[in-house]
């Protein structure tokens, strides 16, 4: 959430600033300005009424001693209570009517965030390695996995339904190996601590991290318990400290977190979204940061190269690019996104979103840490896939496979999965 102060300082900025994801933000940031106007001058109201209030009850109290009629008197104190009384109930109306607008109201991109209007704008940052090349067509992952058994489709839409999977055999040992092998990088190479969170979460986690009120029907709802499942672990893990005011020598905070994630939008049938590639359910590994302002974009820089550290040991040709004002995530002030080369796709699959919010998160959360002269002020969290499970697992499948058929295991991975080829 944004900082209302921003809202009557520079309404212009704002405005300016939310231009740039593309849409009309105008009428909206004008909106909350009018409801912050009529919200304070009721309060302002309110506070010289009950300061009224109190100058005539000791005048009250001072005519009786002196025996004096005192009805009208008390009369006038009674119209003021409930003037005061209606006055806090158009306060706290006016109140949660602003809150409302201002979940609703996206984060301002960062000024190093590139302008653009869609995906086609985002700048190529960096690439590593190269294509690899065949002396034979390259197979998809669905087929090398009908060929060896790893992963069953027809059984996950059988107990579940379509965009479900099973692992088999050597497959859901792959899966096994991919997540240890994550999450050991990251705690031993890496520095961050590893949390096992909750699978499922409350409402007011997900407003915390921006998923709610924006995109309530992309998340699966357990309405008898009021929970939800968790879209990823950066619900979880980043409101582990909602509500807390932090040591500053504690920050970085970095915590690496293995979760399934639920999500309701699993995309349409065709290219870039059969297979594993978009699913309702998989697997990941999430690195979150809680740091200071001052140190935000650092800290962004090193939580990408951690998730391009994934690519870089499994040997896999990919590249970064960073999103434009126009594609940046509702929450996110600037966001890289790292993408894997899958070879039976012919095309690059998104593996991680690394982001920075800013205070985006910690003012829904009420996140603070106390500065060096003793204030309290707003963190900044950051978060990305360190990588997300299903399309690693892709593009580890077509980039290993072999003339004759088997998939060979790469270096790093070998320790964990037990066996150096497939097949």
């Amino acid at each position: 959430m944004l900082d209302i102060r921003l809202f009557r300082e520079k309404p212009d900025y704002v405005k300016e600033r939310l231009a740039t994801r593309g849409g009309d933000f105008a009428a909206l940031v004008d909106e909350v300005l009018s409801i912050d106007k009529d919200r304070r001058a009721a309060e302002t109201e309110n506070q010289k009424l009950q300061s009224d209030r109190n100058r005539i009850s000791k005048e009250i109290g001072f005519a009786k001693k002196q025996g004096n009629d005192t009805s009208a008197i008390e009369a006038e104190v009674r119209g003021i209570g409930d003037r005061i009384a209606q006055l806090g109930k158009e306060a706290e109306a006016l109140d949660v009517k602003q809150r409302e607008l201002m979940l609703g109201i996206p984060n301002l991109p960062h000024e190093a965030c590139p302008i653009g209007h869609s995906a086609e704008e985002n700048p190529e940052v960096r690439v590593w390695g190269e294509k690899p090349e065949y002396a034979f067509t390259p197979k998809d992952h669905t087929v090398l996995g009908a060929e060896h058994g790893l992963f069953d489709f027809e059984a996950g839409a059988k107990i579940t339904g379509s965009a479900f999977v099973v692992y088999r055999g050597l497959g859901a040992k792959l899966e096994r190996a991919l997540i240890n092998f994550l999450l050991d990088l990251h705690t031993t190479e890496h520095g961050y601590t590893e949390v096992g969170v909750p699978f499922l979460v409350k409402a007011d986690s997900l407003v915390g991290t921006s998923q709610l009120p924006k995109f309530e029907d992309q998340l699966y709802r357990c309405d008898r318990d009021e929970l939800y499942l968790a879209p990823t672990a950066e619900v979880p893990v980043t409101n582990l400290h909602r509500e807390e005011i932090v040591k500053l020598e504690q920050l970085p905070i970095q915590y690496a977190a293995y979760t399934p994630c639920f999500r309701r939008e699993a995309g349409s049938a065709g290219l870039g979204t059969r297979g594993l590639i978009r699913m309702h359910q998989f697997d990941k590994i999430e690195l979150v940061k809680i740091t200071t302002p001052e140190a935000s974009m650092e800290e962004l820089e090193k939580l990408t190269a951690n998730a391009e550290k994934v690519l870089q040991k499994l040997g896999l040709h990919y590249r970064v690019i960073e999103l434009c004002t126009g594609d940046i995530g509702f929450g996110s002030a600037k966001t890289y996104d790292i993408e894997v080369w899958a070879p039976g796709q012919n095309g690059y699959l998104e593996v991680s979103s690394c982001s920075s919010f800013g205070d985006y998160q910690a003012r829904r959360m009420n996140l603070r840490f106390k500065d060096e002269k003793g204030k309290n002020t707003f963190c900044h969290t950051l978060n990305g896939s360190g990588t997300a499970l299903a399309r690693l697992y892709v593009a580890l499948l077509e980039t290993y496979q072999q003339a004759d058929g088997t998939i060979k295991i790469p270096d790093a991975l070998k320790p964990y999965f037990g066996k150096e080829v497939i097949g």
